[in-house]
């Protein structure tokens, strides 16, 4: 059943002129707007195509000032739209605008982040995953030369936009803020709905509600309407039901009787799940309380469709929710079309990076979200690789990691990029190190990236050279006044699922969350032992008497992919301070016990049994009690590998 309902009174839509430094936040409903800025970036990524993207400052500035390194020189008139680091400090950050003598701003560099400097407001500037950002419009009439004052500037990546020549623009004052309050107000807003912001004032938006029952194999009609205007929102729910590791329900919208869709792309996928789990709550995009939302505003001339289509053979129909919310408004000859383009490469091409889009004609890339996943559980060097931006045929824009484009840092650090957090544009979908996984998303709002000609966005699948075999699916989100390559189309749906990897590896010794241990009589720390030539981290258990309720033990909380029959082996370190160690559940136990004491330490791999976990957190419970010599109560535990077995 179809419902209709008038929120606001109409009124005319007309495009504004710009540009304005806040526009891309402040009237996001000019994101269509085909743009003619160039977009170019600097960073501290490593010239030579290595990976010391920062760590040793090699490439982090183009000159010395005294005791001031240069690490960017723009030329006007032009708007710096995105600062990011993952390692700032104290030690001051000065920009420097039209030839000055003197810096017209110089703060902390950390203060720069954290809403303490006038002029960059929360949540204009944030920091979250490990990362620090600004989206403080900084606009330069003629020059701006940002310059640290230290020793070493690590790793940072700044995008910037010049304007056409004769286009004038006042550079930057403290005062200029108050045109971002608009901006803020909105950035405050994630996961809810602001389908307002997404037309011009006085403009009226119109909700079609349908409430129906999607089938294996069918196509749920969701919106169909014949005259032109503009999608500003789409809820759709349940939204776990919606995604799923087949990645079988997919989302079509088409415009204007085109003969391929603008987005055909797995619902979950669409909305920024991670391998099959709503996952994402960004501002533009995400999932809320399990209904997904997208409100990035989706013009047409003269007809558009919505649907779901069921690419599963059987199972249980999905009762679905949806709302459409819509602006007669149709769209300006100056407007793109609204794309969404999902890809997949699996395995990646040796010596080639993940491409996210292609494409030709006049756009701008305004998101996109990233599944990266090795081939090897229990390692994400990949996550090393870079993001490039080539524009009508330049490299315009080279990241410095790929945590670092999604503004985040430090990827398997504790409190950093270690786990799922949204922010307004940008976070971690997951960081699951086990199953050799990262995922994230980025939207480019404020700093969209124009193309005039050609875009070929991509990211690195490895440290150096691209010479890591993995698994990559990416959607990419864009206005385009013509179609990107692989717009409206799929590969078959056996070639979409998610494949969980057969064996999860957990390197003990830095990133298993240790649920119990022993509560009486015991140690437990993490280090690196020296054994023969080699130094092994683990992590250790030293016990002695008895504990309240019997033998000493460690419980560790181990995430399992999926269902089914799993053997347990464990890599520990043998020697004389160690005993005997058996896998118990529900205090019984699944394999043999092992006796570890010998008298000279060395790594050895033990199995410890196997049985049947459950998708998800299951807790491993180890008990330990005294070796061979009668007095010894230990474990030094490197790493517990699960192989499925069924």
């Amino acid at each position: 059943m179809l419902f209709l309902l008038c929120l606001t009174v109409a009124g005319p839509f007309t495009a504004d002129a710009g540009p304005g430094a806040y526009d891309n936040l402040a009237r996001p409903y000019l994101l269509p707007q085909l743009r003619s800025v160039t977009v170019a970036g600097e960073s501290s990524y490593d010239r030579t195509g290595g990976n010391d993207d920062g760590f040793s400052g090699k490439y982090s500035f183009i000159r010395k000032e005294g005791d001031a390194l240069v690490i960017a020189e723009l030329r006007g008139p032009g708007i710096l739209q995105r600062f990011h680091t993952p390692t700032p400090t104290d030690l001051p950050i000065e920009f420097t605008f039209d030839g000055e003598a003197t810096p017209r701003l110089q703060v902390g560099f950390r203060d720069l982040f954290l809403g303490k400097v006038p002029g960059f407001p929360e949540p204009l500037v944030g920091h979250g995953v490990g990362g620090f950002y600004s989206y403080v419009p900084i606009p330069y009439a003629k020059s701006l030369k940002i310059a640290y004052r230290g020793p070493v500037m690590n790793f940072f990546q700044i995008n910037y936009a010049t304007l056409p020549a004769g286009n004038a623009i006042s550079s930057w004052t403290p005062d200029a803020a108050a045109d971002g309050t608009t901006a803020c107000e909105l950035l405050d807003k994630a996961g809810k709905d602001i389908s307002r912001y997404m037309v011009p004032p006085d403009t009226a938006v119109k909700v079609v509600r349908a409430s129906r029952s999607l089938a294996p194999g069918a196509v749920l009609r969701l919106f169909d309407i014949k005259r032109g205007g503009r999608i500003v929102g789409l809820r759709l729910s349940p939204a776990d039901a919606l995604a799923g590791k087949d990645r079988a329900i997919v989302l079509r919208i088409t415009f204007d009787g085109a003969r391929s869709p603008a987005v055909l792309c797995p619902a979950g996928d669409f909305f920024g799940a991670s391998w099959g789990e709503p996952a994402m709550r960004s501002l533009f995009i995400g999932t809320d309380a399990n209904v997904d939302y997208c409100y990035l505003p989706m013009p047409f001339d003269r007809s558009a469709k919505v649907e779901l289509v069921s690419e599963r053979t059987s199972g249980p129909a999905i009762p679905v929710e949806a709302e459409v919310l819509w602006a007669e408004a149709p769209r300006l000859s100056t407007e793109g079309r609204f794309y969404a383009v999902w890809r997949r490469e699996n395995p990646t091409i040796i010596g080639e990076p993940f491409t996210f889009v292609r494409a030709e004609g006049h756009g701008h890339l305004i998101g996109v979200t990233l599944q990266a996943q090795g081939a090897e559980p229990g390692s994400t060097p990949f996550f090393e690789g870079d993001d490039q931006a080539t524009i009508d045929g330049k490299l315009a824009i080279h990241g410095t990691g790929s945590e670092d484009f999604f503004n985040g840092g430090w990827y398997d650090v504790p409190g950093r990029w270690d786990g799922r957090r949204s922010l307004p544009l940008s976070g971690c979908l997951d960081y699951k190190k086990h199953l050799g996984r990262s995922a994230g998303y980025r939207f480019m709002v404020p700093d969209p990236y124009v193309y005039h000609k050609s875009l070929h966005f991509a990211i690195e699948h490895a440290p150096e050279r691209n010479d890591l075999v993995t698994d990559y699916v990416g959607v990419a989100y864009l206005y385009a006044d013509r179609p990107p390559q692989d717009a409206g189309s799929l590969p078959p749906v056996a070639a979409r699922g998610v494949t969980d990897p057969p064996k999860v590896v957990f390197a003990t010794g830095w990133n298993v969350p240790l649920q119990a241990f022993s509560l009486q009589g015991a140690v437990v720390r993490k280090h690196v032992a020296r054994v023969g030539q080699r130094d092994v981290r683990a992590m250790s258990v030293r016990a002695e008497g008895s504990d309240v309720f019997g033998e000493h033990f460690l419980e560790a909380l181990c995430d399992i992919p999926a269902d089914g029959r799993y053997r347990l082996t464990a890599e520990v370190i043998v020697g004389p301070e160690v005993g005997i160690v058996q896998w118990y559940k529900d205090e019984t136990p699944l394999g043999k016990a092992v006796d570890m004491h010998t008298p000279a330490p060395e790594v050895r791999w033990v199995t410890l049994g196997s049985a049947k976990l459950r998708q998800g957190a299951n807790p491993i419970m180890l008990k330990l009690r005294a070796g061979a010599d009668g007095r010894a109560i230990g474990l030094d535990l490197v790493t517990l590998v699960f192989e499925r077995e069924s």
